[in-house]
């Protein structure tokens, strides 16, 4: 606890009694400790799942048998609420993940469907501006920007297939750019 043992609160100086008493054989104490552990990590586990009040008493019972199986990690010159506090964390991290990725599961694939397909009908049209931008310039441009930038073709490969040096490629390629960049009304140098 901040402060040290002279700072140490009421309720935590109980509980660490109790706890150390349990953890020397007293089951009469170690039960109590438990009882007690169970309300105090029950209103620290409310206060983070807000919005799930179902899940709290499945989440405090998970971390008390941690805390069990985990008792012989306890420093005993630290808080035991600190110790519960950072296995509770734990625990509610393991639970949220769980539970996020079993609601993904539970997605509508309409909803899914939804989102492809507009985002198919989006990338549609963006291909069909594109082809109608290309069309606008002469060949010596457009060409050698479809076959590089679109098929993927290397220079030598559009060279070979347009009939133009590689030079005059590389050259058409970039004038096409620019002029397009310029019709758009973007600023190249900023775009780069």
């Amino acid at each position: 606890m901040e402060g040290g043992p002279a700072r140490m609160s009421t309720a935590e100086a109980h509980l660490r009694t109790l706890f150390l008493r349990g953890l020397d054989g007293d089951a009469n104490a170690y039960r109590q400790f438990l009882s007690e552990l169970s309300a105090h990590l029950r209103a620290f586990l409310r206060r983070r799942l807000f919005g799930w009040p179902d899940d709290v008493e499945d989440l405090v019972q998970e971390c008390l048998l941690a805390m069990h199986n985990q008792r012989h990690t306890y420093l005993r010159d630290h808080p035991v609420t600190a110790w519960a506090h950072a296995i509770a964390r734990h625990k509610l991290i393991d639970h949220l993940r769980q539970k996020s990725s079993r609601e993904a599961l539970h997605e509508p694939l309409d909803n899914a469907l939804e989102l492809v397909a507009d985002s198919e009908a989006e990338a549609q049209e963006a291909r069909r501006d594109l082809l109608v931008l290309l069309e606008t310039l002469p060949d010596r441009h457009r060409l050698p920007i479809v076959h590089t930038k679109l098929q993927g073709l290397s220079v030598a490969e559009t060279a070979q297939l347009t009939g133009m040096s590689e030079s005059a490629v590389k050259v058409g390629v970039h004038r096409g750019l620019k002029a397009l960049a310029a019709r758009l009304g973007i600023d190249k140098e900023a775009a780069a």
